[in-house]
């Protein structure tokens, strides 16, 4: 699975962004997906994810109730709507996939089997 993730730039604070992450290889449908981010100086942490049937969806505490992930597996392509940006949310954001659904999106994020590069998001206060 190789993943390519687009839709960053910069908003200000209280705006939104959606990031798309387009997948190639027939077994996407088969792995939990994921967004993680990195800002500056700081280690990369887990954003949200998502089963592969898309049932069930995993928040950060700091991002609930203003992103929401999504898929649509039929176009192999994993979303992140992002609403109230806040300064805080700024950095790269990277998609990712791995076969064990979303296990070790959650809590193994040194073995999760694919990484997308990631796209910048700036959030202007």
């Amino acid at each position: 699975v190789q993943l390519q993730a687009s839709g960053g730039g910069l908003v200000q604070a209280g705006g939104s962004l959606r990031l798309s992450c387009a997948a190639s290889g027939r077994t996407f449908s088969m792995h939990g997906v994921g967004w993680f981010r990195q800002a500056p100086g700081k280690e990369r942490e887990f954003v949200a994810a998502i089963t592969w049937s898309g049932g069930s969806t995993y928040y950060a505490d700091s991002v609930k109730g203003r992103f929401t992930i999504s898929r649509d597996n039929a176009k192999n392509t994993q979303y992140l709507q992002m609403n109230s940006l806040k300064p805080e949310d700024t950095g790269v954001y990277y998609c990712a996939a791995d076969a064990s659904s979303v296990y070790r999106l959650r809590n193994d994020i040194r073995n999760i089997d694919y990484w997308g590069k990631g796209t910048l998001v700036t959030v202007s206060s």
